[in-house]
């Protein structure tokens, strides 16, 4: 009997662990963003971002990464306006931000029905702002950038990379 009742017990505290891991990886940790009417973009011949007009926003964020953003958007503005991105790979959202689909925007790029665009390079180290635009809308994701991966993997950074910033080990 005393065998029965651990058992149950180690059951019990096992399927609470996997709902309490799935609750905080797809809903406790992620923020919704207040709406915004405007997105900084990197425009052709220009260093630094700007803002550029937008509708219908819808976004959201997380302390616990720096790759959790995502967005989601309309927005009026030319391709030749802004630089473009090479490697653009979006990332899942959670399935409840049902605006932000990653498979239909990576076979959206890979089919030239979309364009992906630098946002905001290095909005905090290694780490790059994507902007994707397809008819009429954006979408947004931050993604890891070579000076990042080659950083996060404690290897050199290769060269054109701002200074890393002091690891905290």
């Amino acid at each position: 009997m005393t065998g029965r009742i651990l058992v149950s017990f180690l059951l019990l505290a096992t399927v609470l662990a996997g709902v309490g891991t799935y609750y905080f990886q797809v809903y406790g940790f992620y923020d919704e963003l207040p709406a915004q009417d405007t997105v900084r973009l990197t425009a052709a011949g220009e260093d630094a971002p700007q803002d550029f007009a937008v509708r219908n926003f819808q976004g959201i964020d997380s302390d616990s990464s720096p790759i959790r953003y995502r967005a989601c958007f309309d927005i009026d503005v030319a391709a030749e306006e802004l630089v473009p991105y090479t490697g653009a790979t979006p990332l899942n959202a959670p399935n409840w931000f049902d605006c932000f689909d990653a498979g239909a925007l990576t076979v959206a790029l890979r089919d030239n029905r979309a364009q992906a665009f630098m946002a905001e390079g290095n909005i905090s180290y290694g780490i790059d702002r994507v902007v994707v635009l397809m008819d009429g809308r954006g979408y947004a994701w931050h993604q890891i950038n070579p000076c990042g991966e080659a950083h996060f993997d404690g290897d050199p950074v290769p060269r054109g990379c701002p200074p890393p910033p002091e690891r905290r080990d």
